[in-house]
């Protein structure tokens, strides 16, 4: 397993980080706990949850294999969120003081921690002063309860204005990761959120590596979607909202690629696709999301495939999402570059 720095902080974290979305609801207990202790074995390190995942049943699973296996704690970095509604009262949601307060400390019950490694706030907040959240971010950090800060499905702005705001206060609640949704059919953080990421040091911890499973190669062209799979659930809705973006086309183009590389190198097509998000500028660790142990064990083989060159290219190439003119393409670029030798461009 190859370690990573969670952003310009001192933590080291495994490269591939084990995403609990599943846990108490398509994984059961015992489940999970085979995950936990595969994904440890093999010297992944950095656990990522939330408070919302299965009503809390998520962390509270993490809490219990704590518990039983004695070595845990010392080798995991324990990473949950906050900001979702916990329960219908006007307060059991956002990321207030009022709010955060008491959502963190209901995270570290479940988990049976002092402290969480990082703790993330898993989106905006319209109606919160910034000021506010960092504030009590900061008390929460000199206080012990959780040791870094992240972001979670921020856009650009938003993630800069949180470190300028930390930064200029001198808080300690300044974060160090953002965590987006990320991979070869979601591309779009690489316009603005990925270059704000890079200019402040943050790491970026991708969501959904697989794109749902599409990455998989479980979906072919003219082709019904396999039973069990997440768009035979709901074939009809998400073949439409794909016709309607003008996706379709380019996905199989991109699945296309993606097989290739994957023929070539006799490897599975999900394991050329985590290679890819794995290699991409400022990622610190890519999350992992799977069903069953199986699923798990298929993903983490990704950590020793290194793509070329070439292969890099080609996937780049045929998943290129086409940035609008202006202000992200050719022509908006005319205004952000600068000749040192001066010049008409």
């Amino acid at each position: 397993m190859e370690y990573r720095l969670l952003g310009a902080s001192g933590c080291a974290v495994s490269a591939m980080a084990l995403g609990s979305l599943t846990f108490g609801n398509e994984t059961d207990e015992t489940g999970s706990f085979a995950q936990l202790d595969r994904f440890l074995d093999t010297g992944g390190t950095l656990i990522d949850t939330a408070d919302v995942y299965a009503d809390g049943r998520s962390e509270s699973i993490i809490g219990r294999w704590l518990a039983r296996r004695g070595d845990a704690r010392n080798q995991a970095v324990i990473a949950t969120k906050g900001r979702f509604p916990v329960d219908e009262t006007p307060n059991g949601h956002g990321l207030s003081r009022r709010h955060l307060s008491a959502a963190l400390d209901a995270s570290l019950r479940r988990l049976g921690v002092d402290t969480i490694d990082l703790y993330q706030l898993h989106g905006w907040d319209p109606l919160t002063p910034v000021e506010e959240t960092l504030r009590f971010l900061d008390d929460a950090v000199r206080a012990g309860k959780i040791l870094y800060v992240g972001l979670s499905n921020f856009l650009a702005y938003q993630i800069q204005k949180y470190v300028d705001i930390a930064g200029a206060g001198g808080l300690a609640s300044r974060p160090v990761t953002v965590q987006p949704q990320y991979n070869l059919l979601a591309r779009a953080i690489e316009w603005e959120i990925m270059p704000a990421c890079q200019a402040e040091g943050l790491g970026l911890l991708p969501w959904s590596p697989l794109a749902s499973g599409w990455l998989t190669g479980k979906y072919r062209r003219g082709e019904a979607p396999g039973a069990h799979t997440r768009l035979a659930e709901q074939a009809d809705q998400g073949m439409r909202i794909w016709n309607e973006r003008g996706h379709l086309e380019r996905n199989w183009q991109v699945l296309d690629a993606v097989r290739k590389v994957a023929d070539d190198r006799g490897v599975p097509m999900g394991q050329v696709a985590i290679a890819w998000v794995l290699g991409r500028p400022a990622v610190s660790s890519v999350i992992l999301g799977a069903r069953t142990l199986e699923q798990l064990e298929d993903n983490l083989a990704a950590a020793d495939l290194r793509l070329s060159d070439e292969e890099t290219r080609l996937l780049d190439e045929a998943s290129d999402p086409g940035a609008p003119d202006y202000p992200y393409g050719a022509r908006g670029q005319t205004h952000r570059d600068r000749r040192v030798s001066g010049g008409r461009f």
